[in-house]
């Protein structure tokens, strides 16, 4: 009897496939974008001196309320910088929700555990304008594994 060998693909669909953020930031319904300013360009790939930018910056005022984009969970806060002359926007979060790994940094998390529905406050955007005069304010999204956050808006 002939063998034959029987090779088998599996097609893997993402469970992110049609996810869209809600809104970020108090101020801006539609999640309008940082674009270009005097401190650069706020779309993923933009060049930072002799690096690339892995995120997507989502405008927003210091001081506004950051908001829940879809039920999410968190996972811990973090330190953007880990750098004193930048401490007063060193900080963000982690978060899941929809199939989704991702951060926000500039934000000062209410809380960094637990669970948050869409549209709920998860923190305040922090005083950028206090390290970086004349930046577009914004909300930095970042991809757990770097990766283009652009398609979720």
């Amino acid at each position: 009897m002939k063998m034959r060998r029987v090779v088998v693909l599996l097609a893997v669909l993402c469970v992110c496939d049609g996810v869209r953020f809600g809104q970020l930031c108090r101020g801006n319904p539609t999640n309008r974008r940082r674009t270009s300013d005097s401190q650069g360009q706020g779309h993923y790939g933009a060049g930072r001196e002799g690096r690339l930018h892995k995120g997507l910056d989502i405008r927003c005022e210091d001081g506004s309320d950051v908001l829940a984009p879809f039920d999410v969970t968190l996972h811990g806060g973090l330190l953007v910088y880990n750098n004193p002359s930048k401490a007063a926007i060193d900080s963000g979060i982690n978060l899941r929700g929809q199939g989704l790994c991702f951060k926000l940094f500039y934000v000062r998390p209410d809380r960094t555990s637990g669970s948050v529905r869409k549209g709920e406050r998860i923190g305040t955007m922090l005083p950028m304008q206090t390290v970086y005069p004349g930046i577009t304010s914004h909300v930095h999204v970042q991809m757990c594994d770097k990766s283009d956050p652009t398609p979720y808006f």
